[in-house]
């Protein structure tokens, strides 16, 4: 698979694939790794919040129970998407390959890039995107 940053590619991500685990979610309304996925939740995606410190209150968002890890998700995941700094990315490179099935999709929200977890990812078969806002990307192309 590849690096994706063709809009045609963008576009064909958001359009086939619906089951969004996120990686970083934020229960705070007011930062980006809350209202994005809760932008995307609106749009008819699922929507799954990956934080340790919420699965550990037992919280829930968006009909879904926040989960430690990607491994605890019991449903095949289409994207993960990262909203985490470009340095911590490489710490979820195993969670991410360890998933059963595999993600299609592995999306860094804008600001944030990690070539060698990417070059990784692309080497097992998954698709990457790097740096770019997964809302602004859906309302921008659908």
């Amino acid at each position: 698979m590849t690096k994706l940053q063709q809009t045609a590619d963008v576009l064909r991500v958001l359009t086939d694939n619906k089951v969004i685990a996120v990686v970083g979610f934020h229960h705070d309304p007011m930062k980006a790794a809350y209202y994005v996925p809760e932008y995307m939740h609106r749009q008819g995606y699922t929507i799954i919040p990956v934080n340790p410190a919420l699965a550990a209150r037992g919280e829930s968002f968006f009909g879904h129970k926040a989960v430690s890890t990607l491994a605890e998700i019991g449903t095949p995941v289409d994207v993960v998407e990262i909203f985490r700094r470009s340095d911590k990315v490489r710490d979820h490179l195993a969670d991410i390959l360890n998933m059963q099935p595999l993600p299609r999709v592995v999306w860094m929200q804008q600001g944030i890039r990690d070539e060698a977890t990417a070059r990784a990812l692309t080497e097992r078969g998954i698709d990457v995107i790097q740096d770019r806002c997964m809302l602004a990307d859906h309302r921008a192309l659908l």
